[in-house]
């Protein structure tokens, strides 16, 4: 049977015409002059391919959630699960693949040599182009023009990548006249406990660094990624801020004496991050990230940032995931974002 599919693979995957596409490994990828369809090979990518060419996606590496619905478009949240090529869990066989039989797989996130390797493996055995691109935060704009251009949609990667470095360069104005040491001093708590946490420079706390908070899970580089800390460490670093998109942690921490020390809970400055049909801090880390970003400049700098979240929150939805949320589907998330979390 895996014969079989390889071959009517194979086959699907010649296409009439063609063109090279350089991605962000350096590899030089034939792809078909139209992509009409294309595999996500992780929820990063999903996110990214439903945002610049939703028509295109072949279905979500995890279906949708019943509380993540409303917040994408009608046509395509029935779209069917996928399973996923790359990170934790992934479960999608080659033989899902060929299944499908995508114009084009794509990978949006790490590109080091582990990415490229299992690219070029699941190209050659698949014989379906595979694309990987760069998912770092600070690339966003680039890979928005680089799937564009490869999607058949420039026009749309170009607006999309515009919006993404005027964000950053409102953000880059703002933080001009504050120096390093007068920024919040923030902790990203994960997990009902809290005390799961993401090391300065890790993928999972950029938005707090780009928004211009100093992540207290710092030893100068030696760590990198997610980490375990102790209460005892959250206390010697006391931050002012704490973000987390656990809502048990969230729903205890107040509560819960061994976290009274803490200035940012003796301050009542925990925040609670949306999740639908994203996280807005990560969970996956892909273009999500930027609703989250705009919310955290404004969590951390409520004097400089100027902005109206529920006006912000609206045109993100709209622009990016092709929605116009009505008040009661926005209310639901800004109960999260503006501390009010329902219970």
């Amino acid at each position: 049977m895996r014969a079989v599919l390889l071959t009517l693979a194979l086959l699907l995957a010649a296409p009439l015409e063609a063109r090279s596409v350089t991605d962000s490994a350096g590899r030089t990828v034939e792809i078909p002059d139209t992509v009409n369809t294309v595999f996500a090979a992780g929820p990063p990518a999903a996110i990214l391919v439903y945002i610049l060419k939703p028509e295109a996606l072949t279905g979500w590496p995890r279906a949708l959630r019943p509380e993540e619905r409303d917040y994408i478009a009608a046509p395509f949240r029935d779209l069917p699960e996928t399973g996923r090529i790359t990170g934790r869990g992934g479960e999608a066989n080659l033989e899902r693949v060929l299944e499908i039989a995508p114009d084009l797989i794509i990978d949006f996130g790490s590109v080091r040599d582990t990415y490229t390797d299992l690219a070029n493996r699941v190209q050659d055995q698949t014989g379906i182009p595979y694309l990987l691109i760069d998912g770092r935060f600070e690339n966003t704009a680039g890979a928005l023009r680089l799937l564009g251009d490869a999607l058949g949609v420039p026009e749309r990667a170009e607006a999309l990548a515009a919006d993404v470095e005027a964000t950053f360069a409102r953000i880059d104005a703002m933080l001009e006249a504050i120096p390093e040491k007068d920024r919040p001093r923030v902790y990203l708590a994960r997990g009902p406990e809290g005390l799961e946490t993401g090391m300065k420079g890790s993928i999972n706390t950029e938005i707090i660094e780009r928004a211009g908070g100093r992540n207290v899970a710092d030893d100068g580089g030696a760590t990198r990624g997610l980490v375990q800390s102790s209460m005892e460490q959250v206390i010697v670093a006391d931050p002012d801020t704490i973000v987390t998109w656990d809502p048990n942690f969230y729903a205890a921490v107040f509560d819960d004496p061994l976290w009274q020390g803490v200035d940012a809970v003796d301050a009542g400055r925990v925040y609670l991050s949306p999740t639908a049909p994203f996280g807005w801090i990560d969970r996956p880390p892909s273009l999500n990230r930027m609703m989250g970003l705009i919310w955290m400049a404004g969590l951390l700098y409520p004097d400089g940032w100027e902005g109206d979240l529920r006006e912000d929150t609206r045109a993100f939805y709209k622009l990016y995931y092709h929605v116009d949320l009505d008040d009661d589907a926005l209310e639901r998330l800004l109960e999260w974002a503006e501390g009010r979390p329902p219970m």
